[in-house]
C-alpha cells in the first residue's frame, strides 16, 4: 500500500475553516475527515473504515497535523496534514505506518 503512496503527494485542497468563540479560527474537523477519507479511498481504490483528526486544530499555516486512518482490513496508518494558508486549505503530505 505504501509503494502508491506517491499518488497521495499530489496535494489536494479541502475545507472552509470553522470559526469558534473568541475570534479563533480553527479546521473543520468532519470536513478534513471526508475529504481524508475520499482522497485515500480514490487513490487505493479501497475502502476506509474510519478517519479521526483533531478537534479544535487552529489554524496555522505551515503546521503539519496528524489523522488516524483504519483501512477496511483494520489496518491503521497516520495520515499527515499541512494546513497550506490562514484560508485552512489543507494538502495531504504523507502516509505513515502507526506504530
Amino acid at each position: 500500500m505504501l509503494a502508491r503512496l506517491g499518488a497521495l503527494i499530489v496535494p489536494f485542497v479541502l475545507l472552509a475553516v470553522l470559526t469558534v468563540g473568541c475570534g479563533d479560527t480553527v479546521i473543520d474537523q468532519v470536513k478534513a475527515e471526508d475529504a481524508v477519507e475520499s482522497s485515500l479511498e480514490s487513490d487505493f481504490h479501497e475502502k476506509i473504515r474510519s478517519v479521526d483528526c483533531p478537534s479544535n486544530q487552529p489554524v496555522d499555516p505551515g503546521t503539519i497535523f496528524s489523522c488516524e486512518v483504519i483501512f477496511s482490513n483494520g489496518e491503521r496508518k497516520s495520515a499527515e496534514l499541512k494546513i497550506r494558508n490562514k484560508d485552512a486549505d489543507i494538502s495531504l503530505v504523507g502516509l505513515k505506518a502507526n506504530k
